[in-house]
């Protein structure tokens, strides 16, 4: 498991502020079998699991929107997450935008959002 990257804080290539220096935000939009089968809980749950902070929510359009954060690794490991999430229950999903966006520095937890 990967060690929670928000207890590296002001050591370990700390940035000012008190992240460590490979922390990034990515914002996502996820389109098709996304609204109806827990996505935004699994999101959650997986986002929980790593350590990452952000948001996850349903759009009007049935796609759904999510801004995750931590390192790169953590960040990385949670797609491949979510896929194995998934694996017992495939569901059909594409992610339509993928943006890396400035880091929240006040940000310390992940939530659902309505």
């Amino acid at each position: 498991m990967l060690r929670d990257w928000r207890e590296r804080g002001a050591g370990g290539g700390a940035r000012d502020g008190g992240l460590p220096g490979d922390v990034r935000r990515l914002k996502l939009r996820f389109v098709g079998q996304v609204q109806g089968v827990g996505f935004r809980w699994t999101s959650s749950l997986v986002a929980k699991r790593l350590g990452l902070t952000g948001w996850v929510r349903n759009n009007p359009d049935g796609s759904v929107s999510a801004e995750i954060q931590g390192t790169d690794a953590h960040v990385g490991a949670f797609l491949p997450q979510m896929l194995e999430e998934y694996r017992r229950h495939p569901i059909t999903y594409v992610i339509a935008d993928r943006e890396d966006i400035p880091v929240d520095p006040d940000e310390h937890q992940f939530e659902v959002r309505y």
